[in-house]
């Protein structure tokens, strides 16, 4: 064997040992993107967290970076360190007032502990998966104690509420954070049902205006009672005072219907001729020194 070819062997030999042991180096290192936190497995168990959720963290001081792993004996799982999305479809929901309602929600949560979410459901999708459940259980048993009506008052807050405790007490178990529970559509079902409720809607609001009515009809007979009363009393006082101011008076009321000059009496085209010196004209005629 000559020098040259012995050289050469020796040669690929390095270059073969040098590939492989870059390929080592490369398969122990991975980057993790701020977006990202990266649970660490080694034979299947939790080892370590790169780029956990803090909620202390301050902006441009997270993990994110360069990360190394033992290359054949770690394991990556990769978890969405944002708050994720979570989209309930229609529920059925029949409220006290027996209002059945389609409603429509959703939720957002976060992966906070990868590690329960990884003994627990081990992906971050199941995590989503098992949580829609529970939100529609959440959901149909607090609407379903509460009338229709609820939904269109500020009492719809302590019901968001109480959904998002009932969900986060579910969402722990599984290593993630409620954020937000929030309702987007709460409509009655198309169809006989939909009318049947305007119209019992309709109703009620129409014995509610009736109520007002009435109520306003009574308090009205009151006041104009109480008014007719205090100027029977005043017209009485005055009256006995005066009786030539009485008699004046009621002369006036007559002409006052008498000649059409009350816009409340009918007007006709009916012709009265008196005697200058009749007794009904005599205020006309004003009083005598």
């Amino acid at each position: 064997m000559s020098l040259f070819d012995a050289f050469r062997r020796n040669l690929l030999l390095w270059l073969g040992a040098a590939l492989i042991l870059a390929a080592i180096a490369l398969s122990s290192m991975f980057v993790v993107p701020e977006t990202k936190q990266v649970l660490i497995l080694r034979f299947r168990q939790p080892r370590l967290i790169v780029n956990a959720y803090d909620p202390r963290e301050g902006y441009g001081n997270s993990g994110a970076g360069l990360g190394f792993k033992i290359p054949f004996l770690d394991q990556l799982v990769w978890v969405d360190k944002r708050v994720l999305n979570l989209d309930l479809p229609r529920q059925g929901v029949l409220s006290t007032d027996q209002y059945r309602l389609e409603v429509n929600a959703f939720a957002r949560y976060r992966i906070v502990n990868p590690v329960r979410m990884y003994a627990v459901a081990g992906n971050e999708m199941r995590v989503g998966d098992a949580l829609k459940p529970i939100l529609g259980a959440a959901l149909r048993d607090e609407l379903g104690k509460r009338r229709f009506a609820v939904m269109l008052t500020p009492e719809r807050d302590v019901v968001m509420t109480n959904i998002k405790n009932a969900l986060a007490r579910s969402a722990a178990q599984y290593g993630a954070q409620i954020v937000d529970v929030r309702i987007k559509r709460a409509d009655l079902p198309e169809g006989s049902p939909l009318e049947s409720a305007f119209e019992r809607m309709r109703n009620t609001r129409q014995q509610q205006a009736l109520s007002i009515l009435a109520e306003g009809r009574k308090q009205a007979q009151i006041v104009t009672g109480g008014a007719d009363a205090r100027a029977a009393e005043i017209y009485s006082a005055s009256f006995g005072k005066d009786p030539a101011f009485y008699d004046f008076y009621r002369a006036m009321q007559s002409y006052r219907v008498t000649f059409g000059t009350d816009d409340t009496s009918p007007r006709g085209s009916a012709t009265i001729l008196l005697s200058p010196d009749n007794d009904y004209l005599r205020q006309f005629l004003g009083r005598k020194p």
